[in-house]
Protein backbone atom coordinates (compact mmCIF):
# COMPACT_ATOMS: atom_id res chain seq x y z
CA UNK A 1 0.00 0.00 0.00
CA UNK A 2 2.83 2.37 0.89
CA UNK A 3 4.56 1.83 -2.45
CA UNK A 4 1.28 2.43 -4.29
CA UNK A 5 0.91 5.73 -2.47
CA UNK A 6 4.43 6.72 -3.52
CA UNK A 7 3.60 5.83 -7.11
CA UNK A 8 0.53 8.07 -7.03
CA UNK A 9 2.49 10.96 -5.49
CA UNK A 10 5.37 10.69 -7.98
CA UNK A 11 3.05 10.40 -10.97
CA UNK A 12 0.83 13.28 -9.80
CA UNK A 13 3.83 15.54 -9.18
CA UNK A 14 5.22 14.82 -12.65
CA UNK A 15 1.86 15.51 -14.31
CA UNK A 16 1.50 18.73 -12.29
CA UNK A 17 4.96 19.94 -13.34
CA UNK A 18 4.31 19.12 -16.99
CA UNK A 19 0.95 20.91 -16.91
CA UNK A 20 2.39 24.02 -15.30
CA UNK A 21 5.24 24.16 -17.80
CA UNK A 22 2.68 24.15 -20.61
CA UNK A 23 0.47 26.70 -18.82
CA UNK A 24 3.28 29.18 -18.03
CA UNK A 25 5.84 28.83 -20.85
CA UNK A 26 7.23 32.37 -20.61
CA UNK A 27 7.73 32.25 -16.85
CA UNK A 28 9.31 28.80 -17.04
CA UNK A 29 11.67 29.94 -19.79
CA UNK A 30 12.84 32.93 -17.74
CA UNK A 31 13.34 30.74 -14.67
CA UNK A 32 15.34 28.23 -16.72
CA UNK A 33 17.50 31.00 -18.16
CA UNK A 34 18.11 32.37 -14.66
CA UNK A 35 19.21 28.99 -13.37
CA UNK A 36 21.36 28.33 -16.44
CA UNK A 37 23.03 31.73 -16.08
CA UNK A 38 23.99 31.05 -12.45
CA UNK A 39 25.32 27.61 -13.30
CA UNK A 40 27.26 28.50 -16.47
CA UNK A 41 28.75 31.80 -15.30
CA UNK A 42 29.60 31.07 -11.66
CA UNK A 43 28.91 27.53 -10.40
CA UNK A 44 30.59 25.54 -13.19
CA UNK A 45 33.83 27.57 -13.59
CA UNK A 46 34.27 27.95 -9.82
CA UNK A 47 33.75 24.28 -8.95
CA UNK A 48 35.40 22.54 -11.91
CA UNK A 49 39.04 23.18 -10.87
CA UNK A 50 38.38 21.93 -7.33
CA UNK A 51 36.64 18.79 -8.57
CA UNK A 52 39.44 17.91 -10.99
CA UNK A 53 42.19 18.61 -8.46
CA UNK A 54 40.37 16.53 -5.84
CA UNK A 55 40.18 13.58 -8.24
CA UNK A 56 43.92 13.89 -8.91
CA UNK A 57 44.76 14.15 -5.22
CA UNK A 58 42.83 10.96 -4.54
CA UNK A 59 44.38 9.12 -7.50
CA UNK A 60 47.95 10.09 -6.61
CA UNK A 61 47.61 9.19 -2.93
CA UNK A 62 47.88 12.74 -1.58
CA UNK A 63 44.64 12.25 0.36
CA UNK A 64 46.25 9.34 2.20
CA UNK A 65 49.16 11.64 3.08
CA UNK A 66 46.71 14.28 4.34
CA UNK A 67 44.87 11.58 6.30
CA UNK A 68 47.96 10.78 8.36
CA UNK A 69 48.65 14.49 8.82
CA UNK A 70 45.15 15.40 10.06
CA UNK A 71 44.48 12.27 12.13
CA UNK A 72 45.54 13.88 15.46
CA UNK A 73 43.09 16.72 14.82
CA UNK A 74 40.05 15.20 13.10
CA UNK A 75 39.67 12.22 15.45
CA UNK A 76 39.38 14.12 18.75
CA UNK A 77 37.29 16.97 17.28
CA UNK A 78 34.90 15.31 14.84
CA UNK A 79 35.33 11.55 15.39
CA UNK A 80 36.30 11.01 11.75
CA UNK A 81 39.60 9.86 10.17
CA UNK A 82 42.29 12.29 9.12
CA UNK A 83 41.14 12.18 5.47
CA UNK A 84 38.11 14.13 6.71
CA UNK A 85 40.42 17.14 6.90
CA UNK A 86 40.77 17.02 3.12
CA UNK A 87 36.98 16.96 2.66
CA UNK A 88 36.45 19.72 5.21
CA UNK A 89 38.96 22.16 3.71
CA UNK A 90 38.03 21.41 0.10
CA UNK A 91 34.34 21.73 0.97
CA UNK A 92 34.87 25.19 2.45
CA UNK A 93 37.05 26.36 -0.43
CA UNK A 94 34.90 25.10 -3.30
CA UNK A 95 31.41 25.19 -1.75
CA UNK A 96 28.45 22.85 -1.79
CA UNK A 97 27.88 20.12 -2.84
CA UNK A 98 31.64 19.43 -2.89
CA UNK A 99 31.67 18.00 0.63
CA UNK A 100 29.15 15.35 -0.39
CA UNK A 101 31.05 14.49 -3.57
CA UNK A 102 34.39 14.08 -1.80
CA UNK A 103 32.83 12.16 1.09
CA UNK A 104 31.10 9.78 -1.31
CA UNK A 105 34.35 9.35 -3.25
CA UNK A 106 36.29 8.44 -0.09
CA UNK A 107 33.51 6.10 1.01
CA UNK A 108 33.73 4.32 -2.35
CA UNK A 109 37.48 4.05 -1.75
CA UNK A 110 36.72 2.45 1.67
CA UNK A 111 38.67 5.17 3.46
CA UNK A 112 35.60 5.95 5.59
CA UNK A 113 33.15 3.73 7.39
CA UNK A 114 29.42 4.35 6.85
CA UNK A 115 29.02 6.10 10.22
CA UNK A 116 32.15 8.21 9.67
CA UNK A 117 30.95 9.25 6.22
CA UNK A 118 27.57 10.27 7.63
CA UNK A 119 29.24 12.36 10.34
CA UNK A 120 31.55 13.95 7.80
CA UNK A 121 28.90 14.86 5.23
CA UNK A 122 26.82 16.60 7.90
CA UNK A 123 29.28 19.50 8.30
CA UNK A 124 31.47 19.62 5.18
CA UNK A 125 28.92 21.12 2.77
CA UNK A 126 29.45 24.84 3.20
CA UNK A 127 29.14 27.80 0.89
CA UNK A 128 32.39 29.01 -0.65
CA UNK A 129 33.80 32.49 0.05
CA UNK A 130 33.27 33.50 -3.59
CA UNK A 131 29.50 33.11 -3.22
CA UNK A 132 29.19 34.56 0.30
CA UNK A 133 31.32 37.65 -0.32
CA UNK A 134 31.18 38.02 -4.11
CA UNK A 135 27.58 37.14 -4.96
CA UNK A 136 25.63 37.76 -1.76
CA UNK A 137 27.46 40.57 0.05
CA UNK A 138 28.82 42.55 -2.91
CA UNK A 139 26.45 41.48 -5.69
CA UNK A 140 23.17 41.67 -3.73
CA UNK A 141 23.81 43.84 -0.66
CA UNK A 142 26.64 46.00 -2.11
CA UNK A 143 28.29 45.73 1.30
CA UNK A 144 31.74 44.16 1.61
CA UNK A 145 31.78 44.29 5.41
CA UNK A 146 28.62 42.22 5.63
CA UNK A 147 30.46 39.48 3.75
CA UNK A 148 33.05 39.24 6.53
CA UNK A 149 30.28 38.80 9.14
CA UNK A 150 28.45 36.17 7.06
CA UNK A 151 31.65 34.25 6.29
CA UNK A 152 32.81 34.17 9.93
CA UNK A 153 29.42 33.04 11.24
CA UNK A 154 28.90 30.53 8.41
CA UNK A 155 32.18 28.66 8.86
CA UNK A 156 32.31 28.93 12.65
CA UNK A 157 28.78 27.62 13.08
CA UNK A 158 29.57 24.78 10.67
CA UNK A 159 32.53 23.91 12.89
CA UNK A 160 30.16 23.62 15.87
CA UNK A 161 27.86 21.41 13.80
CA UNK A 162 30.81 19.07 13.30
CA UNK A 163 31.49 19.06 17.04
CA UNK A 164 27.85 18.18 17.76
CA UNK A 165 27.63 15.51 15.06
CA UNK A 166 30.70 13.69 16.41
CA UNK A 167 28.27 12.00 18.79
CA UNK A 168 26.15 10.64 15.93
CA UNK A 169 26.25 6.81 16.16
CA UNK A 170 28.94 7.26 18.81
CA UNK A 171 28.54 3.66 19.97
CA UNK A 172 29.54 2.51 16.46
CA UNK A 173 32.87 4.29 16.54
CA UNK A 174 35.85 2.31 15.38
CA UNK A 175 38.47 1.49 17.98
CA UNK A 176 41.66 3.33 17.20
CA UNK A 177 44.79 4.50 18.88
CA UNK A 178 45.54 8.15 18.32
CA UNK A 179 48.78 8.37 16.37
CA UNK A 180 51.27 11.19 16.14
CA UNK A 181 52.13 12.65 12.79
CA UNK A 182 54.98 10.92 11.00
CA UNK A 183 56.27 12.27 7.68
CA UNK A 184 57.71 8.85 6.87
CA UNK A 185 54.42 7.06 7.47
CA UNK A 186 52.49 9.73 5.56
CA UNK A 187 54.75 9.39 2.52
CA UNK A 188 54.56 5.59 2.71
CA UNK A 189 50.76 5.77 2.63
CA UNK A 190 50.94 8.13 -0.35
CA UNK A 191 53.32 5.81 -2.23
CA UNK A 192 51.27 2.67 -1.63
CA UNK A 193 48.05 4.40 -2.68
CA UNK A 194 49.62 5.62 -5.93
CA UNK A 195 50.94 2.15 -6.77
CA UNK A 196 47.52 0.64 -6.05
CA UNK A 197 45.97 2.77 -8.81
CA UNK A 198 47.04 1.02 -12.01
CA UNK A 199 45.79 3.71 -14.40
CA UNK A 200 48.20 5.63 -16.63
CA UNK A 201 48.63 9.37 -16.19
CA UNK A 202 46.56 10.11 -19.27
CA UNK A 203 43.77 7.84 -18.07
CA UNK A 204 43.78 9.51 -14.64
CA UNK A 205 43.55 12.99 -16.16
CA UNK A 206 40.78 11.95 -18.54
CA UNK A 207 38.77 10.24 -15.83
CA UNK A 208 39.16 13.26 -13.54
CA UNK A 209 37.72 15.60 -16.17
CA UNK A 210 34.89 13.23 -17.09
CA UNK A 211 33.80 12.51 -13.51
CA UNK A 212 34.00 16.19 -12.53
CA UNK A 213 31.98 17.47 -15.48
CA UNK A 214 29.39 14.72 -15.14
CA UNK A 215 28.81 15.78 -11.53
CA UNK A 216 28.56 19.44 -12.57
CA UNK A 217 26.03 18.60 -15.28
CA UNK A 218 23.85 16.95 -12.63
CA UNK A 219 24.26 20.01 -10.39
CA UNK A 220 23.25 22.28 -13.28
CA UNK A 221 20.13 20.22 -13.91
CA UNK A 222 19.04 20.55 -10.29
CA UNK A 223 19.70 24.31 -10.24
CA UNK A 224 17.51 24.82 -13.32
CA UNK A 225 14.83 22.41 -12.07
CA UNK A 226 14.43 24.13 -8.72
CA UNK A 227 14.53 27.57 -10.31
CA UNK A 228 11.57 26.48 -12.46
CA UNK A 229 9.80 24.81 -9.53
CA UNK A 230 10.07 27.95 -7.39
CA UNK A 231 8.61 30.06 -10.21
CA UNK A 232 5.73 27.61 -10.73
CA UNK A 233 4.85 27.69 -7.04
CA UNK A 234 4.68 31.47 -7.29
CA UNK A 235 2.48 31.43 -10.37
CA UNK A 236 -0.09 29.09 -8.82
CA UNK A 237 0.03 31.05 -5.51
CA UNK A 238 1.18 28.07 -3.47
CA UNK A 239 4.27 30.03 -2.47
CA UNK A 240 2.15 32.88 -1.13
CA UNK A 241 0.00 30.45 0.87
CA UNK A 242 2.99 28.71 2.45
CA UNK A 243 4.67 32.07 3.08
CA UNK A 244 1.69 32.97 5.25
CA UNK A 245 2.50 30.07 7.55
CA UNK A 246 6.16 31.09 7.64
CA UNK A 247 5.09 34.66 8.53
CA UNK A 248 3.31 33.34 11.62
CA UNK A 249 6.47 31.57 12.76
CA UNK A 250 8.59 34.67 12.09
CA UNK A 251 6.21 36.78 14.19
CA UNK A 252 7.21 34.71 17.22
CA UNK A 253 10.74 36.11 16.80
CA UNK A 254 9.50 39.64 16.02
CA UNK A 255 10.66 39.42 12.41
CA UNK A 256 8.56 41.36 9.84
CA UNK A 257 6.07 39.32 7.81
CA UNK A 258 7.53 40.67 4.55
CA UNK A 259 10.56 38.42 5.12
CA UNK A 260 8.42 35.27 4.81
CA UNK A 261 8.39 35.21 1.00
CA UNK A 262 12.20 35.64 0.61
CA UNK A 263 12.78 32.98 3.28
CA UNK A 264 10.44 30.60 1.42
CA UNK A 265 12.35 31.20 -1.82
CA UNK A 266 15.63 30.63 -0.01
CA UNK A 267 14.40 27.29 1.28
CA UNK A 268 14.24 26.16 -2.34
CA UNK A 269 17.09 28.05 -4.02
CA UNK A 270 19.77 30.00 -2.14
CA UNK A 271 20.59 32.58 -4.80
CA UNK A 272 16.98 33.65 -5.34
CA UNK A 273 16.26 33.79 -1.62
CA UNK A 274 19.36 35.83 -0.75
CA UNK A 275 18.61 38.29 -3.55
CA UNK A 276 15.02 38.77 -2.37
CA UNK A 277 16.15 39.28 1.23
CA UNK A 278 18.54 42.03 0.10
CA UNK A 279 15.67 43.89 -1.61
CA UNK A 280 13.42 44.06 1.46
CA UNK A 281 13.00 47.18 3.62
CA UNK A 282 14.08 46.01 7.04
CA UNK A 283 17.10 46.24 9.32
CA UNK A 284 20.47 44.91 8.23
CA UNK A 285 20.59 42.67 11.31
CA UNK A 286 17.39 40.83 10.35
CA UNK A 287 18.56 40.54 6.74
CA UNK A 288 21.89 39.12 7.88
CA UNK A 289 20.22 36.59 10.18
CA UNK A 290 17.88 35.33 7.46
CA UNK A 291 20.62 35.15 4.83
CA UNK A 292 22.85 33.21 7.22
CA UNK A 293 20.00 30.75 7.85
CA UNK A 294 19.41 30.36 4.10
CA UNK A 295 23.12 29.76 3.47
CA UNK A 296 23.28 27.20 6.27
CA UNK A 297 20.13 25.34 5.22
CA UNK A 298 21.56 24.98 1.69
CA UNK A 299 18.12 25.05 0.07
CA UNK A 300 16.24 22.09 -1.35
CA UNK A 301 18.09 22.55 -4.63
CA UNK A 302 21.50 21.84 -3.05
CA UNK A 303 19.99 19.18 -0.81
CA UNK A 304 18.66 17.38 -3.89
CA UNK A 305 22.16 17.56 -5.41
CA UNK A 306 23.63 16.05 -2.25
CA UNK A 307 20.96 13.35 -2.17
CA UNK A 308 21.74 12.35 -5.76
CA UNK A 309 25.47 12.10 -4.96
CA UNK A 310 24.93 10.11 -1.77
CA UNK A 311 22.52 7.77 -3.57
CA UNK A 312 25.54 6.17 -5.26
CA UNK A 313 26.76 5.00 -1.83
CA UNK A 314 25.26 3.59 1.38
CA UNK A 315 25.53 6.98 3.12
CA UNK A 316 22.23 8.06 4.68
CA UNK A 317 20.84 11.50 3.79
CA UNK A 318 19.29 12.04 7.25
CA UNK A 319 22.47 13.14 9.13
CA UNK A 320 23.19 15.70 6.42
CA UNK A 321 19.65 17.12 6.70
CA UNK A 322 19.84 17.24 10.50
CA UNK A 323 23.17 19.04 10.14
CA UNK A 324 21.51 21.67 7.93
CA UNK A 325 18.82 22.36 10.53
CA UNK A 326 21.42 22.60 13.29
CA UNK A 327 23.67 24.78 11.12
CA UNK A 328 20.82 27.19 10.39
CA UNK A 329 19.98 27.54 14.10
CA UNK A 330 23.58 28.12 15.21
CA UNK A 331 24.36 30.48 12.30
CA UNK A 332 21.34 32.68 13.06
CA UNK A 333 22.29 32.92 16.73
CA UNK A 334 25.93 33.71 15.90
CA UNK A 335 24.96 36.55 13.55
CA UNK A 336 22.87 38.06 16.36
CA UNK A 337 25.79 37.75 18.79
CA UNK A 338 28.53 39.01 16.44
CA UNK A 339 26.61 41.70 14.57
CA UNK A 340 27.84 44.58 16.74
CA UNK A 341 31.46 43.49 17.45
CA UNK A 342 32.19 42.26 13.92
CA UNK A 343 29.94 44.28 11.58
CA UNK A 344 29.19 47.57 13.36
CA UNK A 345 32.77 48.00 14.55
CA UNK A 346 34.05 47.60 10.99
CA UNK A 347 31.69 50.29 9.76
CA UNK A 348 32.82 52.71 12.46
CA UNK A 349 36.56 52.29 11.93
CA UNK A 350 38.93 50.89 9.32
CA UNK A 351 41.67 50.23 11.84
CA UNK A 352 40.28 47.14 13.47
CA UNK A 353 42.15 43.87 13.33
CA UNK A 354 39.37 42.18 11.39
CA UNK A 355 39.21 44.91 8.75
CA UNK A 356 42.96 44.92 8.24
CA UNK A 357 43.04 41.15 7.89
CA UNK A 358 39.91 40.77 5.78
CA UNK A 359 40.04 43.68 3.32
CA UNK A 360 42.68 42.24 0.90
CA UNK A 361 40.82 38.92 0.76
CA UNK A 362 37.49 40.66 0.16
CA UNK A 363 38.97 42.70 -2.69
CA UNK A 364 40.48 39.59 -4.31
CA UNK A 365 37.18 37.73 -4.08
CA UNK A 366 35.35 40.69 -5.61
CA UNK A 367 37.76 40.74 -8.56
CA UNK A 368 37.43 36.97 -8.96
CA UNK A 369 33.63 37.15 -8.96
CA UNK A 370 33.65 39.89 -11.61
CA UNK A 371 36.03 37.77 -13.70
CA UNK A 372 33.66 34.80 -13.49
CA UNK A 373 30.77 37.00 -14.61
CA UNK A 374 32.78 38.09 -17.66
CA UNK A 375 34.56 34.86 -18.59
CA UNK A 376 32.56 32.15 -16.82
CA UNK A 377 30.45 31.11 -19.79
CA UNK A 378 33.52 30.84 -22.05
CA UNK A 379 35.24 28.61 -19.48
CA UNK A 380 32.12 26.44 -19.20
CA UNK A 381 31.73 26.10 -22.96
CA UNK A 382 35.41 25.25 -23.43
CA UNK A 383 35.33 22.64 -20.66
CA UNK A 384 32.24 21.01 -22.16
CA UNK A 385 33.98 20.80 -25.55
CA UNK A 386 37.02 19.14 -23.95
CA UNK A 387 34.68 16.78 -22.08
CA UNK A 388 33.02 15.67 -25.32
CA UNK A 389 36.41 15.09 -27.00
CA UNK A 390 37.72 13.00 -24.08
CA UNK A 391 34.47 11.07 -23.85
CA UNK A 392 34.56 10.21 -27.56
CA UNK A 393 38.16 9.02 -27.27
CA UNK A 394 37.30 6.83 -24.28
CA UNK A 395 34.35 5.32 -26.15
CA UNK A 396 36.41 4.55 -29.28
Amino acid sequence: MKQKLYSIIYASSSVFMATMIIAFPQEVLKASQRGLDVWANVVFPSLLPFFIIAELLIAFGVVHFIGVFFEPVMRPLFNVPGVGGFVWTMGMASGYPSGAKFTARLRQENQLSKAEAERLVSFTNASNPLFIIGAVSIGFFHDQQLGVLLAITHYTSNFFVGICMRFYKYHERNHYSLQHFSITKAFTQLHHARLKDKRTLGKVLGDSVIHSIQTLLIIGGFIILFSVLTEILREVHIAQFLSGGIAIILSWFHIPAEMASPLFSGMFEITIGANEVSNTNTSTLIKAILVSVILAFNGFSVQAQVASILAETDISFTPYFLGRLLHGLIAGIMVWLLYVPVYKSQLSTNDTVISTWAQPSVDNIQHLYLLFEQMGFIVTLSALFIYVVILVKHKS
